[in-house]
């Protein structure tokens, strides 16, 4: 071998007598060479595993390469006595390949514990299969009431909103973005609010990122490390607006492959169905979208005000780790609630007015169509899209609002054209002007020239 060579004399000896005494696998040749192709078809055989977007999964979910580089390293040490850690990894490049798969069985209609596997309609079962994703927590049907957890949640939220919370937290434990909806609670600060990011944490182990909402719609290489993953975690939101939220709604409503790039690789066509939780002190805002499709995929609640006299428990966190069980269960009734209302979270009016006013805080078209004095709703009126327009600008001008520009307003208009019970029309005429417009509304300065009105 060449490794003796550098040895001394007795250690040279001590090593030969040593593998002397060994029976050699099969994939170590006569010259004491492992044999890669050999030790990857053993290695396998031994530990089934496969390797899907960049990760090993066995069946007890994602394997990290350095746990899978240490398992290796311990199989070669009596045969390999220097540079064992680089051979390692060359194995592990080649059990990439050697393990290579396009997916992975993707199951809604279960939960993979580490102890075995919960079907939503039948119950617990010890039986394992391979998956996306395992829990690293056990299914415990035992496991106490998580009091400290619920009494914390009491402190945090209106009753009507813990409900939403627990059905949030059990749609991250299956893989899939059928609810099609982010998840973002806000407050003043020091609430308390990432103590839900610790818990969920216990949950899903591997299977969450810590991370940056804000960088997912920045950074073209962002999207591909949530490859795999149930949930990511924004648990300090930053309150600069978005500058681009494609990749945002298409994170949260994807259902089929995207286009995913990994720094200095080709890019590739992959699934994701990460969930988004965010905290902040602030909303998640756009600054160039302004669309419905942005804010319809937010589930925006606002947390309780922390109390002036209370005295924070900095053992809270230890405490929560120890509920770890009863908080899995909690979580699977809110999964089995939000799965038998077809995917549709309960949302509280107080949840759906925060909501709406973020809309309307955020669009200015759409407080100027609430507001008073500049058009009048009349199912048999006409305007014209100008003059439609300049009346919304005399309202930006009115209120030290930031008016959209015509062209995004014309767009934003036709879209919400139905919700606002008008309807365009491509030629419509006031007096000697035709041009167009909208039937069912009419601007408030032309009434004297629209032929239309007091009918």
């Amino acid at each position: 071998m060449d490794e003796l060579k550098s040895l001394s004399k007795e250690k040279q000896e001590e090593v030969m007598s040593e593998a002397d005494s060994l029976d050699y696998p099969v994939w170590i040749d006569e010259k004491n060479k492992i044999d890669e192709v050999e030790f990857c078809s053993w290695f396998v055989n031994r530990h089934p595993m496969k390797y899907v977007g960049g990760l090993f999964y066995d069946i007890n979910g994602i394997m990290k390469d350095e746990r899978l580089t240490k398992e290796i390293v311990d199989v070669l040490k009596p045969y390999v006595k220097s540079n064992i850690v680089r051979k390692a990894k060359q194995i592990v490049e080649a059990l990439r390949y050697e393990t290579l798969a396009d997916s992975l069985p993707k199951y809604i209609d279960r939960v993979h514990f580490r102890n075995g596997t919960y079907f939503l309609d039948s119950g617990f079962t010890t039986q394992k299969e391979f998956c996306s994703n395992r829990l690293p927590v056990n299914y415990n049907a035992d496991a106490k009431k998580p009091v400290t957890w619920l009494k914390f949640l009491d402190d945090l939220l209106y009753p009507e909103d813990i409900v939403t919370l627990q059905e949030y937290m059990g749609y991250s434990f299956i893989p899939t973005t059928r609810a099609q909806a982010m998840f973002l609670l806000t407050g003043n600060g020091g609430e308390g609010k990432s103590r839900i990011s610790f818990v969920c944490r216990n949950l899903l182990g591997d299977n969450m990122n810590l991370g940056s909402i804000w960088k997912l719609s920045s950074d073209r290489f962002c999207l591909a490390d949530q490859e795999g993953m149930l949930l990511l975690v924004d648990d300090d939101m930053k309150m600069d607006a978005l500058s681009d939220t494609a990749k945002i709604k298409a994170t949260v409503t994807m259902e089929d492959k995207m286009d995913l790039e990994r720094k200095g690789q080709q890019s590739y066509q992959g699934y994701l169905y990460v969930r988004l939780m965010g905290f902040g002190n602030g909303v998640l805002t756009a600054l160039y979208d302004k669309s419905d499709g942005f804010y319809r995929r937010q589930i925006l609640i606002k947390v309780k005000d922390k109390p002036k006299d209370r005295i924070d428990d900095r053992n809270l966190s230890e405490k929560l780790a120890l509920e770890t069980e009863g908080i899995a269960l909690w979580c699977l009734e809110g999964l089995k609630r939000l799965v038998a209302n077809g995917f549709h979270f309960t949302i509280s009016e107080r949840t759906r007015q925060n909501q709406e006013e973020l809309r309307r805080e955020e669009d200015s078209i759409m407080d100027f169509f609430l507001s008073k004095g500049y058009i009048t709703f009349d199912k048999d009126a006409v305007c014209t899209t100008k003059d439609l327009y300049r009346a919304y600008r005399d309202y930006g001008e009115a209120n030290v609002v930031k008016v959209r520009s015509e062209t995004a307003f014309s767009k934003e208009v036709r879209q919400l054209a139905s919700k606002l019970g008008i309807e365009y029309v491509k030629n419509v005429s006031i007096g000697a002007r035709s041009a167009r417009g909208y039937k069912g509304l009419y601007v408030n300065h032309t009434m004297k020239d629209n032929p239309f009105v007091g009918r």
